[in-house]
């Protein structure tokens, strides 16, 4: 499953996020960061998805 969490962190990260810890803070982050940018998206999602 964290292979397909991974997955979609790189393609979609507020997803990814998603499927890890649901709609909460970090989901909330992760969708203001991806606007501001992709790649601080990426790097925020693939962190969440790691430190589990």
């Amino acid at each position: 499953m964290d292979i397909i969490r991974l997955l979609f962190a790189i393609l979609l990260p507020p997803v990814g996020v998603f499927l890890q810890v649901g709609i909460g803070l970090h989901f909330w982050l992760n969708i203001l960061l991806t606007l501001c940018g992709y790649l601080p998206g990426i790097i925020h999602a693939v962190w969440v998805i790691a430190r589990k």
